[in-house]
């Protein structure tokens, strides 16, 4: 059995099987921020960390293929997210219900014109 990693960067940094190595460094650049908290707190920061960006990439009109990566790395993000948060069961539908709730904010500002 293996030991769950003590801190979000921990998590991040041991994931197996490894993400593609361009991918996981930036996922690793993105979590950074977070890299000492206890990881617990990954599906926040995942969460947080990905809505961040996605608001961020449709307020720029990050829509072409250069922004593919981060494009990966906010799908990533919510993934891991809902992956860590499925190890609590009984928290997972609220858990689900608030992160629609704020993924459905975004974009904020932005506008496709």
């Amino acid at each position: 059995m293996t030991a769950t990693p003590a801190t979000v960067g921990a998590w991040i940094a041991g994931r197996d099987p490894a993400p593609p190595s361009a991918l996981h460094a930036r996922l690793q650049e993105l979590l950074a921020p977070w890299g000492d908290r206890p990881a617990a707190e990954l599906p926040e920061a995942c969460l947080a960390v990905g809505e961040r960006m996605l608001d961020q990439m449709l307020a720029a009109g990050s829509t072409s293929r250069a922004a593919a990566l981060d494009l990966l790395a906010v799908d990533a993000l919510i993934t891991y997210a809902f992956e860590v948060a499925a190890d609590a069961p009984e928290r997972l539908e609220a858990r689900a219900a608030e992160a629609m709730r704020r993924i459905a904010m975004i974009p904020r500002g932005y506008d496709p014109r």
